[in-house]
């Protein structure tokens, strides 16, 4: 075996003790690896995060009614990192076919998870779970914002991100100094929106 290193041009070919305080938390799936990376850059601008990846993705977090204890040693995790690498920001990613989309899109661990359900029954499980992981935020987020969507695969092959609930404008590094980053997290930004449910975020 080359004992020779391979070096990378990244960011200056520099590593940086700088982190990014935007954990994603999405699915081991990587059929849908280049739409997530160009989701998270070019409509969040989130180009630098910490990654928690593993089959279910946000699904992970959350019991279904049946897995708790997997749920509960997932959730133990996250507000690991959420504590020690001080994030502000939690994007959480569930994944499958659009109503109209193909069953083969469907996330293999919801599918584990409901066996006997229609990919209309695991849409809605999912949706069940979003609204579940936030009303129990605190075990697993603290106090970091979280932000929920859902990869949707519709009957064309096409590729959209659904939004389940949003919390105001992610805050992200971009140009932004490290002594600045506290003060930034503290502060309100940007404007509120709505969730897929027409409700505004909190509510």
């Amino acid at each position: 075996m080359s004992n020779d290193i391979v070096r990378v041009d990244h960011r200056g070919g520099r590593w940086s003790a700088d982190r990014p305080h935007v954990l994603v938390v999405a699915c081991s799936d990587g059929r849908l690896q280049e739409e997530t990376d160009d989701f998270l850059s070019a409509h969040l601008g989130i180009s630098r995060y910490d990654r928690l990846y593993l089959p279910g993705g946000a699904g992970a977090l959350s019991p279904s009614g049946r897995e708790f204890t997997r749920a509960y040693q997932v959730r133990r995790e996250c507000q690991f990192l959420v504590e020690s690498h001080q994030v502000t920001d939690i994007v959480l990613l569930f994944h499958g076919p659009a109503a109209t989309g193909p069953h083969e899109a469907s996330c293999a661990d919801y599918v584990r998870k409901l066996p006997w359900g229609r990919a209309a029954d695991l849409r809605a499980q999912q949706e069940r779970d979003a609204e579940e992981l936030v009303r129990a935020r605190l075990e697993w987020a603290q106090e970091a914002r979280i932000h929920i969507f859902r990869c949707e695969i519709d009957d064309a092959g096409m590729v959209g991100f659904a939004c389940l609930h949003h919390e105001r404008t992610i805050a992200t590094e971009r140009d932004v100094e490290p002594s600045e980053r506290d003060a930034q997290a503290a502060r309100t930004r940007g404007a509120r929106t709505r969730d897929r449910f027409g409700r505004p975020p909190g509510s």
